[in-house]
């Protein structure tokens, strides 16, 4: 249990880096340029603890399709980022593909 604890911190580690680099200004800003360092550290870091049980493809997957749809989301509460149907359905999907591998899938390694 502990590994899925540490990819959720990972994906958390890595939405915060991410949102921080948009407010970095392409690195023309000192703090949220230090947030995105420390984030992507922070993030990669419990990504690579994450791997010692959860296979690979799953791990990624799931960081990957949970922080897109978290970094909208962020996109759209802070900067005023407007998400429209098309996209809105495709996060859908990510996040369904998501659940139905770790339902489903034996390859989740529950």
């Amino acid at each position: 249990m502990n590994n899925w604890v540490f990819l959720a911190i990972a994906i958390l580690a890595e939405t915060v880096a991410t949102t921080a680099l948009k407010a970095s200004a392409g690195f023309t800003r000192v703090l949220p340029s230090a947030l995105v360092a420390l984030g992507y550290g922070i993030a990669f870091y419990m990504l690579a603890l994450t791997l010692r049980s959860i296979p690979l493809g799953v791990a990624y997957a799931v960081w990957s399709g949970v922080g897109i749809v978290l970094i909208a989301l962020a996109g759209w509460l802070l900067y005023g980022q407007r998400l429209d149907a098309g996209a809105l359905v495709g996060m859908a999907l990510i996040v369904a593909g998501v659940l139905v591998m770790n339902l489903f899938s034996k390859t989740a390694g529950h």
